[in-house]
């Protein structure tokens, strides 16, 4: 069913009357235990964390579950994901380069009519057809909101609970003046800070799901995302700090931790932690007061900063765990082949994926490939910005087109750049002049990885000016 660090044989359960997969530790020799079913799968992802804003990677904030989950589990260290939020929800919830259908240049805003192509199978509906009955979505959506075949529960999820939108109030929950909380297909009054309300909603779900059935539980928090809002009692934990700001910030951070703590007590509780994987990461790099570490950039960027995040992955029946950290290049289009193949599915994907299945890896089977990974948002045009990580080696292009990029002029628009991140990790030094051989193959591959681009988005603040708001996000057919 899944891949571990045990070999499988085959046992005879008197319970069952049928064969069933045993775990043989050949060192060991006696240790012998049957295999789980499809574990339940828990999905967190935070919204603008920065790669160093989580306390084992030495942030500031108080993350003890987080830091938890880091050290019952594995650290992605070379985790990346797109420079901006929905990118990297398409890219998660399909397993491919959101460029190919349309997701990849900016953020879905209140007035877009753009989202997530039905023709895509998502993540939720993937699980579906593995046997996952229950499949809640609890957060923020950010995935395409105009039409009604857009909203989660048209969209693979079993239950949702969150809002629509991007950048909305984290206590009245409005953006644009109205409403945008939502309990399935209801718009939905409810008081109390977000966060702690998406962490209720999760919990409750956790704490209904039957014992013998696998759920789905992915928990896209809006936090630590602006505007800057917190509770009193958190801000009051970061008195020391000298800026404002970043009091809030912390704060925020602090509660979503907080958060994920009563979800990691909710599994705990329920006794099912050993089968229970837990998947938690960022959706883009912090903004530009966040910490990214040593990490050029932020988010919005191609640069390490903006698109290398905290990822941890913790699985006790089907990972080896204790803290380790692995150093290859792994990201967000990797997490629905690594889940479909968790949860036992062999059937064909509608699409092909671009991402892989990071078990072998994770489970020292295989070393971590040398491949192509690209980066490209377009968030007010001209302003692109494009990447190709393969290797070592890292190809920075911004404000202008791949095609209409110019080798010999690397300090003109457009700019090049060319880093060496084994040896240059913050990419401070241009080294595309040493290297115009690899340059130019590069920037070959990013002519050809543009090219999957879709004809016909509709541009990033098309629509804004005369958009007004649906009453309370009320969204009709028409």
């Amino acid at each position: 069913m899944y891949r571990n660090l045990f070999s499988l044989v085959l046992c005879w359960s008197l319970t069952t009357g049928s064969f069933l997969y045993c775990q043989s530790n050949d060192e060991a020799g006696s240790s012998i235990r049957q295999a789980q079913d499809s574990p339940n799968i828990v999905l967190i992802v935070a919204d603008d964390l920065g790669y160093a804003d989580v306390g084992y990677n030495g942030g500031t904030a108080a993350t003890p579950n987080i830091d938890r989950l880091a050290s019952e589990g594995v650290k992605l260290q070379r985790f990346y994901v797109a420079p901006l939020c929905s990118p990297t929800r398409a890219g998660l919830m399909t397993g491919r380069w959101p460029i190919r259908f349309g997701m990849a240049e900016s953020v879905i805003t209140p007035w877009r009519k753009w989202g997530l192509s039905t023709t895509e199978q998502t993540l939720a509906e993937m699980l579906a057809t593995a046997g996952y009955e229950r499949r809640g979505a609890f957060g923020k959506w950010h995935l395409g909101h105009h039409k009604q075949e857009l909203l989660p529960l048209n969209r693979g999820f079993t239950h949702f609970t969150g809002c629509y939108n991007g950048t909305f109030d984290y206590f009245t929950h409005e953006r644009e003046k109205e409403l945008d909380w939502h309990i399935n297909w209801r718009t939905q009054k409810e008081e109390g800070y977000v966060t702690d309300l998406i962490g209720q909603h999760a919990v409750r779900f956790i704490q209904e799901s039957p014992n013998d059935e696998p759920f789905f539980c992915y928990v896209p928090f809006t936090a630590p995302h602006l505007p800057l809002q917190a509770k009193e009692e958190d801000i009051a934990k970061y008195a020391h700090v000298t800026d404002e700001q970043l009091r809030v910030y912390y704060a925020m951070i602090d509660s979503m931790d907080q958060a994920i703590g009563q979800i990691l007590k909710a599994i705990d509780n329920k006794g099912i932690a050993d089968n229970t994987l837990v998947w938690f990461i960022s959706d883009n790099g912090g903004v530009s007061f966040a910490n990214n570490g040593i990490y050029r950039g932020a988010k919005g960027s191609s640069y390490e900063g903006g698109i290398r995040v905290p990822s941890v992955i913790r699985w006790p029946n089907g990972i080896e765990g204790g803290g380790k950290a692995l150093d290859g290049v792994m990201g967000y289009i990797d997490v629905y082949p690594t889940l479909k193949e968790i949860a036992g599915l062999n059937a064909k994907d509608p699409n092909p994926l671009d991402g892989i299945d990071l078990l072998p890896i994770i489970h020292g089977e295989k070393v971590s490939p040398e491949r192509k990974w690209f980066s490209y948002i377009a968030q007010g045009n001209p302003s692109n910005k494009f990447a190709l990580t393969e290797g070592p080696w890292k190809l920075v292009l911004v404000n202008g087109l791949p095609a209409e990029a110019k080798l010999e002029k690397p300090n003109g628009p457009p700019k090049i750049e060319l880093f060496h991140l084994g040896q240059d990790p913050a990419e401070k030094n241009n080294l595309l002049a040493r290297e115009p051989k690899r340059s130019a193959a590069m920037l070959k591959e990013l002519i050809k990885h543009y090219r999957l681009k879709l004809a016909g988005i509709p541009h990033y603040r098309f629509g804004a000016e005369e958009f007004v708001a649906p009453k309370n996000w009320v969204i009709s057919e028409d």
